[in-house]
């Protein structure tokens, strides 16, 4: 395993712990599908929430949260629309994207919620 994968999996594993702690439930982790690919896939009460995790090890470029491409977010969109295409009973639930940022070694997080609200759903 490379170091970058490692820093990435130690990140979703720090932000799927701290929404754990906000009561979100994990549902599924790095889904994966020939479009894209979702982080986190959790269920807060009845809403399902497809989360895409970020990590940067400083603000030099402008920190995790503005990371995200509209590219990136059309593929997260097209990612959900595959993982609701093959769990119907989870189509039939409201859905948001949240984004989690993580921050250096202090771990400091920013938690967006609806970060992509133009979604189609």
């Amino acid at each position: 395993m490379t170091e970058t994968v490692g820093i990435g999996q130690q990140a979703e594993d720090f932000a799927r712990h701290h929404l754990e702690q906000h009561g979100l439930k994990l549902i599924e982790s790095n889904f994966r599908c020939r479009l894209g690919e979702i982080d986190l896939i959790m269920r807060d009460d009845k809403t399902l929430v497809f989360v895409e995790v970020r990590y940067r090890k400083n603000r030099e470029f402008g920190g995790p949260v503005v990371s995200i491409s509209t590219a990136k977010q059309q593929k997260l969109r097209t990612a959900a629309k595959i993982y609701l295409q093959q769990h119907p009973l989870d189509a039939k639930k409201p859905v948001r994207f949240d984004v989690v940022g993580i921050l250096g070694t202090d771990h400091s997080v920013e938690w967006i919620k609806n970060a992509i609200e133009d979604s189609p759903f």
